[in-house]
């Protein structure tokens, strides 16, 4: 379930400090209030978590993590590596 950033639409609240994050369903409804005073929210952009770079798999890294590789002899016939 992704993690939503909201944060009230105007002035600060002692139960929810204003902004909150909740993880939520992509199913479920856009929240319009806070859950904890119920005041109007909106919901804000947040930043996100990706890798920087990938190194491509190797085959031992395939076969490490229980893949079977397979080496093509000849056309339409291949074999376990």
């Amino acid at each position: 379930m992704p993690l939503y950033e909201y944060e009230l639409c105007e002035g600060d609240c002692v139960a929810c400090g204003g902004k909150f994050t909740l993880r939520r369903p992509l199913s479920a409804k856009p929240l319009t209030n806070c859950p904890a005073c119920r005041r109007p929210v909106r919901k804000i952009l947040s930043n996100f978590s990706s890798p920087h770079k990938l190194k491509p798999l190797s085959i031992t890294d395939a076969k490490k993590a229980g893949f079977t590789v397979l080496k093509r002899v000849n056309k339409g016939e291949y074999e376990r590596q």
